[in-house]
């Protein structure tokens, strides 16, 4: 096996950065095991200036939230001509948009929750209650409120009632100026993380969340035993190969790179309802990736190692000719 210097990009300035550096820790840890030289970078003012005179091998991105999801780190690599595991920019930004992840999805033929956005500038410049009424007409309650662009679960709230709106859109304006409002799933929360490989997008088991409230919130996805995880989830066959196929093929629509993780409910009628996507997903203790990556019988450092090795055959592969016929 070939040894690479790895830059693990972890850190940043989002609500998400104690995470970040959890997540960058243990995949530092794991691509040492490897046997990899790596460096742990956060992604600063001087990030440009060290790259120029160490020029790593290839980066890994364990930043969440903002910068590390949104394409904008993925665009200075871009530019930088740093070879890096994860999607590229433009598609980051497709899927870092909750609304417009789960049109593209519908589009492809599956099931998404009905929704609204809501923008803080209409909450405050068209009232309030007239806004709320609105929404009370055109979606069934509970509803599930989250910032449209964001992670961690980080100002998501669940309404049963009109009454209760106004407050939890005040909690969610706190992290985004737009905030995405959809009819409440039930049934059981799924993670399923898909990989690339030599033959394509493959889809890991699926992780089942049992989260002691109505949402997976940030201290139920952070604080180790508040969860109760199952890795496989328990599905029956039918409804584990729905999860995969969705999750494949939000993989595919949203050309995604690499590795992606699809959150999902899957009904007591068997449907998968796609959630939200994620281009950069947790490595803590807690988080599910790693329960996927376990569930299959892999090795973390051995997976991101065939990942590095995709990033660096991709920067080193030669550019394509376009051709017109004649």
């Amino acid at each position: 096996m070939n040894s690479y210097h790895v830059m693990v990009l972890a850190g940043g300035l989002s609500h998400e950065r104690e995470v970040s550096l959890r997540s960058g820790s243990r995949l530092a840890q794991a691509m040492r095991d490897a046997g990899h030289d790596v460096t742990v970078r956060d992604a600063d003012d001087s990030l440009l200036g060290w790259i120029d005179q160490n020029r790593p091998d290839v980066a890994v991105i364990a930043l969440h939230g903002g910068r590390g999801e949104n394409g904008a780190v993925q665009a200075i690599l871009e530019l930088a001509g740093v070879p890096f595991v994860g999607t590229e920019a433009h598609e980051c930004r497709l899927a870092w948009d909750k609304a417009t992840a789960k049109v593209l999805v519908s589009r492809a033929g599956y099931h998404t929750p009905r929704w609204v956005t809501l923008s803080h500038n209409s909450f405050r410049d068209l009232g309030a209650a007239s806004l709320v009424s609105a929404v009370a007409r055109h979606l069934m309650f509970p509803l599930l409120l989250k910032p449209h662009q964001g992670g961690s679960a980080l100002g998501t709230a669940v309404v049963h009632e009109e009454s209760e709106l106004p407050a939890a859109l005040v909690g969610s304006f706190a992290y985004g100026d737009v905030v995405l409002v959809e009819e409440y799933a039930t049934g059981t929360e799924v993670a399923v993380t898909v990989v690339d490989g030599p033959d394509g997008p493959m889809a890991l088991p699926a992780v089942e969340i049992v989260s002691p409230g109505e949402v997976f919130d940030y201290e139920a996805r952070y604080t180790a035993g508040t969860t109760t995880y199952h890795a496989p989830a328990r599905l029956s066959e039918d409804a584990a190969a729905a999860a995969a196929e969705l999750a494949l093929s939000a993989h595919r629509v949203l050309g995604l790179r690499d590795i992606s993780r699809t959150d999902a409910i899957m009904t007591p009628d068997g449907r998968a309802q796609f959630l939200e996507v994620n281009v950069s997903p947790g490595l803590t203790e807690t988080s599910l990736m790693p329960m996927a990556v376990a569930a299959a019988g892999q090795d973390l450092g051995e997976l991101y190692t065939h990942l590095v090795e995709r990033a660096i055959a991709r920067a080193a592969a030669p550019a394509p000719t376009n051709v017109t016929a004649g």
